[in-house]
């Protein structure tokens, strides 16, 4: 039976779907069911494009999307062809000889200079997987379908327990809804793989136990202290009335970068993990996203000498400022401003900094600072107490080369010893006495970190471990792949570890 025995109700009906494109695009989050006849297309609807689950792959430079277009410009323009080198025996031949012009037709990026140079290059086979796996899922971000995984649930009833054994348990037992695809898991690890860190760690239901042997004596007494102040005693409602008469919780996250830049309601799901408690989040660092003065350009890292002026007014983005893609070369660009809350207020004149407030809800207020911690440590290292304060550094780079100093050799200094860096505060963090807990990227970043504490003066010697390092259960599920070289793939907040300043016993002399 063809179409034309077909019902005449039900052939308008059809027909109306194929003339508007509904078969190509995601319905309510679902596929039509005559996409399984062909593969869809990109398709316009209202101004916006939308993709179909089988058609998310696309080479960047044919990419339905500006974002991703320029981040393919971007990478042809930074990124070397790893056979050049090899090939030609000459390390000094000009850039545009040795720039990925030439996109891999199995994963879509810039990888190599010409067809041949990827045709003979064994090496690209190992990655070109992760390179197509991070393509498609740029695509479906952007592909107009719903985001279920991004659906966050409410408050946590408090007869009701959650696990912080691994994501798939925490999402079980937290509601969320179902992660059917790897995808999705994807998708959600890295929006929450900042505040679920710090809470997985804070949470008397942590997997950090003395039983795993990564807690040391030392750490375990840090987070008896920290976890007495999060919960109420035993058998009590732990609820909103049950923390009426407890202190301030301060999370102070320095060095902060792309996590200053979540949405609020995102750190919302970390306080909802401790019904009891009020937080104050201080994000401090060059790199804060700050909210958008109206009528002006991006905010500019903070100079001490000249701080810009922080204005009250809501702002938004046009449509070609939020197409504006920055390419990522070895240091993270500031992200990109954020819109201003209603309730949001400037706080330059009591810092001294660039800096906003938003008393986001009850439970929850939020500080920004867009300046170095040196800078402002000297207005809170009288007030820090180890039962109600703690530090987290997420992927700070100590081990890394200081762009901005140079050692007495005259070789770049590392970032931990660096005057402009980390130099002059971690001893200042070490000197609280209270948790510091660090992240890395990967066992290579978690390793560098690590030993490049043993020769930064003021840290070396000076410190015992709460937590050895190790592999984070909430790192993110979803590869970052570098501007400056496709091959360079890494996982957000991979390891984790901490420390905390040395004791010293004090002994009466005869």
């Amino acid at each position: 039976m063809g179409l034309n025995r077909t019902p005449r109700t039900l052939r308008n009906v059809l027909l109306r779907f194929q003339a508007c494109g509904v078969n190509r695009q995601y319905v309510g989050g679902r596929r039509h069911f005559l996409n399984f006849v062909r593969k869809s297309k990109p398709v316009q609807f209202g101004g916006s494009t939308f993709l179909n689950e089988n058609d998310l792959f696309h080479p960047f430079s044919e990419s339905p999307f500006t974002a991703i277009k320029a981040r393919g410009e971007a990478i042809r323009s930074l990124a070397p062809c790893p056979v050049c080198p090899s090939s030609h025996g000459d390390h000094s031949l000009a850039h545009n000889t040795l720039a990925a012009k030439f996109e891999c037709p199995d994963c879509g990026w810039p990888t190599h200079c010409s067809r041949d140079h990827w045709e003979i290059d064994e090496e690209h086979a190992k990655y070109c997987s992760r390179l197509r796996e991070v393509n498609e899922d740029e695509h479906d971000l952007r592909s107009g379908r719903k985001l279920h995984e991004f659906e966050l649930p409410g408050p946590q009833a408090y007869e009701e327990a959650i696990s912080f054994a691994n994501w798939d348990l925490f999402w079980y037992t937290r509601g969320f809804p179902s992660m059917d695809t790897e995808r999705s898991r994807r998708h959600a690890s890295k929006l929450l793989t900042y505040p679920l860190t710090i809470g997985s760690v804070l949470h008397q239901n942590s997997g950090l136990t003395l039983s795993n042997n990564r807690v040391t004596p030392e750490g375990s007494r840090s987070l008896a202290a920290l976890r007495t102040m999060l919960h109420v005693r035993p058998g009590a409602p732990d609820t909103e009335e049950a923390g009426a008469a407890k202190p301030q919780m301060r999370i102070f996250i320095l060095g902060a970068r792309a996590e200053s830049s979540l949405p609020p309601h995102v750190w919302e799901q970390f306080c909802m993990l401790f019904p009891s408690c009020h937080f104050h989040l201080y994000f401090i660092g060059p790199q804060v996203s700050l909210p958008r003065p109206p009528n002006a350009s991006s905010p500019k890292p903070h100079t001490s000498t000249q701080p810009p002026q922080v204005t009250l007014q809501t702002a938004t983005l046009s449509g070609e400022q939020q197409q504006a893609y920055i390419p990522n070369v070895y240091e993270p660009p500031t992200p990109k401003p954020i819109a201003r809350l209603k309730r949001t207020r400037s706080s330059l004149e009591l810092y001294g900094v660039p800096s906003y407030t938003v008393p986001y809800t009850p439970q929850l207020t939020i500080t920004g600072m867009q300046a170095n911690y040196a800078e402002v440590h000297a207005q809170f290292q009288d007030t820090f107490d180890p039962y109600t304060d703690v530090f987290f550094l997420f992927s700070p780079g100590f081990g890394f080369p200081s762009p901005a100093s140079v050692s007495d050799d005259g070789r770049p200094s590392l970032q931990i010893a660096s005057p402009n860096e980390w130099g002059p505060v971690v001893p200042a963090l070490l000197a609280t006495r209270c948790a510091i807990f660090v992240t890395g990227f990967s066992p290579a970043d978690v390793e560098r970190d690590i030993r490049s504490l043993e020769q930064a003066p003021g840290v070396a010697g000076e410190f015992e471990w709460v937590v050895t390092p190790g592999e984070n259960p909430f790192g993110s599920e979803k590869w970052e792949v570098a501007d400056f070289d496709p091959r360079v793939m890494v996982k957000t907040n991979w390891g984790l570890w901490a420390m905390r300043g040395k004791g010293r016993e004090v002994r009466e002399r005869n």
